[in-house]
């Protein structure tokens, strides 16, 4: 980890009551922030991964949609400390205040969580979203907010014009000072830097306190719930708002090969399916290896993959994973405790923990949830009408299996998958 102390006291929510509905159907069991990424990943160890080697440690997460696999992942792989008590990630559901049963958007998750903020007396807070991938070092954002006597710094990623209807887009003067929000315009108004590009807005928010405080009780007192939409809008024409360039953050040991300011919204199933992808290969987009800015998750105590055999090319294998003689897997990843019987083909996949994959099945651009059987002989991703009678096959051809039932997996599976929620 990097230096223990920051010269601003920050405390952070992170947003991660998402439903993530356009990532069904591997969110029908979990929030998005839970949904795994990788050989060992959760979504959200992204987020809190940034905060902690930011030196922000104490971290509120703020949960809604079925909630209880995130909160199991907190509770065995986000312990910071138990001898400092301002050093935690601490799980926050909604306080079922007078006439309120649950989050109604993102300023109204805070408002709900003032007392919080009172208690630990910040300098600044943080509000960042729990459902992207990619390495940031908040410290630089705080460095900027002071350097420009910010009230309010929101993190802004420059996309192309042509792609700027699917976000938030911010205008700001040369200064980065915000002029205006447009929600996913038809016309967005460029960078004044860049006529090729706009800034979108990543949902990363910094605070000054007493700014904050006010400004959700009077968005509570006019009904208004969200940050993007409502609240940051009204605060233009009177406080100091700034756009912060995602770009210019430089994070420590990334490789020359890497994309400049990788940031993935994964909230489709395809977005997801990418982002996989541009974590292979011998130069990746997004190298999820590196010391010096670790991506932090469970402390799993299983023991290494193992490859009895079988032709293996630009794929990634999670601890505790068998893969017996014969099979064949390209550009894949295959999570923990999976098993790859004999003469299976995997192609383009994504194999979630605990899946067993019976022998001679062949799969061509899946992704397979935890906990299920594939069948000896099964053939997926081959036929498209005859997999969408079946599974959820995206627009791309991207076809997903849900999670499997556990209680069949445990009378067909090897060693102790079930058993394990991290």
């Amino acid at each position: 980890m990097h230096e223990r102390r920051h010269s601003e006291r920050i405390i952070a929510f992170v947003m991660a009551g998402g439903e993530g509905s356009r990532l069904h159907p591997l969110t029908a069991q979990r929030c998005k922030p839970a949904v795994p990424f990788g050989t060992r990943y959760r979504i959200v160890d992204f987020v809190l991964s940034n905060l902690i080697n930011s030196g922000i440690y104490s971290i509120y997460l703020l949960v809604q949609y079925k909630p209880q696999e995130l909160i199991e992942h907190i509770r065995k792989g986000w312990a910071i400390s138990r001898l400092m008590p301002e050093e935690f990630v601490s799980v926050v559901p909604p306080q079922m205040h007078a006439g309120t049963e649950s989050f109604r958007g993102t300023a109204d998750a805070v408002y709900q969580s003032l007392s919080l903020i009172e208690t630990f007396r910040p300098d600044l807070v943080a509000v960042f979203g729990a459902d992207h991938v990619y390495r940031m070092d908040v410290r630089q954002m705080v460095w900027f907010h002071r350097e420009h006597q910010a009230q309010v710094t929101v993190a802004a990623l420059p996309v192309p014009l042509d792609c700027a209807s699917n976000f938030g887009i911010i205008d700001t003067d040369a200064s980065g000072r915000i002029s205006a929000f447009q929600e996913k315009p038809c016309k967005a108004e460029p960078m004044p830097s860049d006529p090729t590009r706009a800034y979108a807005s990543m949902g990363n928010y910094l605070f000054d306190t007493d700014l904050l405080i006010e400004a959700l009780r009077e968005a509570h007192l006019r009904h208004e719930t969200d940050f993007g939409q409502h609240v940051l809008p009204r605060m233009v024409a009177n406080h100091r708002l700034f756009a912060y360039d995602f770009t210019t953050n430089a994070v420590p040991g990334l490789k020359p090969w890497e994309e400049t300011g990788y940031w993935r919204d994964v909230g489709t199933i395809d977005a997801y399916f990418d982002a996989h992808r541009d974590a292979l290969g011998e130069q990746p987009r997004f190298e999820v290896f590196c010391p010096q800015w670790p991506i932090y998750s469970s402390n799993y105590q299983g023991p290494a993959a193992k490859i009895l055999g079988g032709d293996i090319d630009n794929s990634a294998f999670g601890a505790a994973c068998l893969v017996h003689k014969g099979a064949t897997i390209r550009n894949s990843i295959i999570r923990r405790e999976a098993l790859v019987e004999k003469d299976v083909v995997l192609d383009d996949c994504v194999i979630m923990d605990y899946a067993r994959l019976g022998r001679g099945s062949r799969l061509r651009r899946v992704i397979v949830d935890r906990h299920n059987v594939i069948e000896p002989g099964t053939v997926i991703g081959y036929d498209p009408v005859e997999d969408a009678k079946r599974y959820h096959v995206t627009p791309r051809g991207v076809v997903v299996l849900p999670r499997g039932d556990v209680s069949f997996f445990a009378r067909n599976s090897r060693g102790n998958g079930p058993g394990y929620v991290e």
